[in-house]
């Protein structure tokens, strides 16, 4: 009777219990049972309204299975809610997956490795799953937590561990595929997931890869070998989370590598972090690079005041980035990259003098340590604004060399200068270093093709300011700065060195014709380059390199830019070099008056060359020969190389080594060289800066009386020495010498109106016309005086001012105030 009672009590049961039930075997290591599972299968395609029944009852089946620790039924209740799950896409489907998301839950809470291992591998095979609905009522949160914590397993087996964190590598995979194929995939892109998923995908990058760096490079593994490795699973999941990122979520998925990178100090060394955003840069879409770079840039402004070797490597990793996004869309943060980093090369600056200036306090070794540091921040600063001016293109490139520019403090301007008013005349010249060597990169290889557009006026006129005149380091970087910008044609590598170069075409100097603007440049803007090549010349801490870098200026404007015109101006500004070592005014060292002497015969040498008047070669070749026998200190070989063999003075009756103004014009003038202004000594051009530089003024240095005195050259001053006698005073004070000297005077002054270049010209009279309005203004200073007020005059007396009246009728009142 009971056995007929449980028949009948069986028989009663629904349909869908009594198919799930019978997929289960008496013996769980026999597996699932096929043909009841087909059974089981055909029964929910056929009325799919059962489906959340039968998913609620294996919910309940595997759940009691699991508390009872009967793992051989809870592997037959997952392969059978996975056969259901590939063949059911009906609508109904719905509430079962929400038991088939239960019933894998249930497996992850549960301790057991394997357990764990099969819930995952489930959740995997349901993201793959394309539904035909959106589901607008589920989340992922316990999946996305529960996979992140499998990630960071620390299981004391190896193998469990290992395998522990390639199953949360893989749940973090499938969650990224289904929510964001899910309709409401928003959500997964919010701070409290990504700042889970990011730094949990990091973590085995990290950990595998310090694995890496101490056994060495590692070799290309095989497709079997890459899915045992959490490192690539990892690698592979973080490109597809950041390749499906988009314009608004693109920040919460970089925030969080920027927080896990802080938190494991992975910024010194930051090998880790630049591999990092390498992978980030070529994952995401290239229109939301720039959102990257922002990124990067506003963590540097965050973690400015730590160590330098933190912030060298935050530098390097935005090196890396723009060298990437530079191939690419950079958007509107060309200016804000340089802004930004002009600012911290202000702060790295500002560092290292606060450092020097406490060296009393600390050891010599930790302060040098520190100003290290500090010069690698510069470094990485300036390597980074190189590399990215270099790969912008042409019209961003010249914008960003005004930009640096504009930066650069320059005495007696009103720019938008880095502040150096802290910093001292030792921080000014760092800061003024460090800008012209970032300028310096950006215009490597810069190819403009007219001069005025690579030199601009806004551009040319702080560069070539007195005030980057007063160090050797600073000129050198300007001259450098010029050269990249004038040599169009790549020919300085062939001018590398000052020498006496036999033959000039075995060089094969690559040149153009001068343009029409190119013509106009030199018009306009050519006395500012003499200019700086004179002053340059007669600086104290001149060193070799400064005599070869003006030597290339020289030799770069005569391929570049030379006309028949610009070629006698550059004649004249060589004697007048020769002048100053000669007449030596400035009371130059002798090394200088050598050097100097040489750079003229270097580049006399390779002018006559190039412009190829056989008469002109002939009379510097002669001279040059004549100094290698005489005088070999004259000479770059020589003088460059040997510095104890200089002489103890410069005879000026010498006249066979120097380079004769008479004789180049007889030479150029039988070739159709207009010869008149070779007479007119070059006289540099004066600014307004000159009178505001702490240099001494060239108005000091340089005679700017436009009643030029005779003795144009080295032999008209050598045959006009003669031996003072009475009878030389007395014909000195007649009446008839002296209108005969005026006379001379005047036609001196309308030869030099007639022939002297209209810019010289123009330079002159305004320089004396300012210095006129000068002196007008310090008299009017001290004679005007304002009237007498009846409240009295004030004085300053202690610190506080008191007034005295005065008394009306002492009051002096003009005539026509008066009735």
């Amino acid at each position: 009777m009971p056995g007929r009672v449980c028949c009948c009590c069986a028989a009663l049961r629904p349909r869908y219990k009594r198919l799930v039930d019978n997929i289960f075997p008496e013996d769980p290591k026999d597996g699932l049972v096929k043909a009841d599972m087909e059974k089981l299968t055909f029964y929910a395609v056929s009325a799919p309204e059962k489906l959340d029944r039968i998913g609620a009852y294996l919910a309940e089946r595997l759940t009691r299975d699991v508390a009872r620790h009967r793992y051989g039924y809870v592997l037959i209740a997952m392969e059978a809610l996975d056969q259901l799950l590939m063949a059911c896409h009906s609508q109904s489907i719905k509430p079962f997956v929400e038991s088939f998301l239960h019933m894998v839950a249930k497996l992850l809470e549960s301790g057991e490795p394997k357990l764990q291992v099969l819930g995952t591998n489930s959740f995997v095979k349901f993201a793959n799953i394309e539904e035909d609905t959106p589901s607008y009522h589920r989340r992922y949160d316990f999946f996305v937590s529960r996979f992140s914590a499998m990630c960071h397993s620390r299981d004391p087996d190896p193998e469990i561990q290992n395998e522990i964190r390639i199953a949360g590598i893989r749940g973090i995979q499938g969650v990224v595929r289904k929510a964001v194929n899910d309709e409401l995939r928003a959500t997964i892109w919010e701070p409290q997931h990504m700042d889970k998923i990011v730094p949990s995908l990091l973590f085995n990058m990290q950990k595998i890869e310090d694995i890496d760096s101490r056994i060495g490079p590692p070799s290309s593994p095989t497709v079997g070998v890459k899915e045992e490795n959490p490192s690539v699973l990892a690698e592979n999941c973080f490109r597809e989370l950041l390749g499906r990122a988009t314009y608004g979520n693109m920040n919460n998925a970089v925030r969080p590598v920027f927080a896990h990178l802080d938190h494991h100090k992975l910024w010194d060394p930051n090998e880790f972090a630049v591999s990092c955003f390498k992978i980030i840069m070529y994952s995401i879409q290239a229109q939301y690079s720039h959102h990257v770079i922002q990124e990067i840039l506003g963590h540097l402004d965050v973690r400015k005041r730590d160590s330098p070797r933190v912030r060298a490597g935050i530098i390097q990793v935005l090196l890396e980035a723009v060298a990437i996004a530079a191939k690419g869309s950079i958007g509107p943060t060309v200016l804000e990259v340089f802004n930004t980093l002009l600012k911290h090369l202000r702060i790295s600056v500002d560092f290292e003098l606060s450092d020097r200036r406490s060296s009393c306090e600390s050891t010599t070794l930790s302060i040098s340590s520190k100003e290290s540091d500090e010069r690698i921040v510069q470094n990485a600063i300036i390597q980074t604004i190189g590399f990215f001016g270099s790969n912008l293109p042409d019209y961003q490139r010249s914008e960003i060399m005004m930009f640096i520019m504009s930066k650069v403090p320059v005495l007696g301007t009103t720019s938008q200068s880095l502040d150096p008013s802290n910093l001292g005349d030792l921080g000014t010249r760092r800061i003024q270093i460090m800008l012209l060597r970032s300028l310096l990169m950006v215009t490597s290889g810069y190819k403009a093709t007219t001069i005025s557009n690579a030199l601009p006026a806004p551009f040319l006129d702080p560069l070539l300011s007195p005030s980057l005149m007063e160090d050797s380091e600073l000129r050198q970087l300007v001259l450098e700065i010029l050269h990249n910008l004038i040599d169009r044609h790549d020919n300085r590598a062939k001018l590398r060195g000052i020498r006496i170069i036999p033959d000039v075409s075995d060089l094969k100097i690559k040149r153009d014709k001068i343009s029409r603007q190119d013509v106009s440049f030199m018009k306009k803007h050519g006395q500012q380059l003499y200019r700086h090549i004179y002053l340059g010349c007669k600086e104290e801490d001149n060193v070799q390199k400064n005599f070869e870098l003006l030597f290339t200026s020289l030799a770069l404007t005569t391929i570049e830019l030379a006309n028949e015109e610009v070629v006698i101006d550059l004649i004249r500004l060589a004697i007048a070099l020769q002048d100053i070592a000669i007449i030596n005014e400035d009371n130059l060292p002798m090394f200088n008056r050598c050097g100097v002497m040489a750079l003229v015969a270097a580049y006399l040498n390779f002018l006559s060359q190039m412009i190829a008047v056989p008469a002109f070669c002939q009379h510097v070749s002669k001279v040059i020969e004549t100094r290698s026998v005489e005088a070999a200190y004259f000479l770059p070989e020589t003088i460059f190389k040997d510095k104890s063999n200089l002489p103890k003075s410069l005879e000026k009756d010498e006249t066979d080594l120097f380079f004769l103004t008479n004789k180049i014009a007889e030479s150029l003038g039988g070739s159709g060289y207009n010869v008149e202004r070779l007479s007119v000594p070059y006289v540099p051009q004066v600014t307004d800066e000159d009178r505001l530089s702490r240099r001494k003024s060239i108005v000091d240095t340089v005679s700017l009386q436009v009643d030029i005195l005779s003795g144009c050259s080295i032999e008209d001053k050598v045959d006009n020495t003669e031996e003072i006698t009475f009878e030389a005073l007395k014909k000195a004070i007649d009446n008839n010498g002296l209108e005969e000297q005026e006379k001379e005077k005047r036609r001196l002054v309308i030869e030099k109106f007639q022939k002297a270049p209209f810019e010289e010209i123009a330079a002159q009279c305004e320089t004396k016309a300012n210095l006129l309005h000068d002196r007008l203004a310090q008299i009017l200073e001290l004679t005007i005086r304002p009237p007498p007020s009846p409240s009295g005059a004030m004085t300053m007396t202690a610190g506080h001012p008191h007034y005295h009246s005065v008394p009306v009728y002492e009051m002096k009142f003009p005539d026509l105030c008066v009735y």
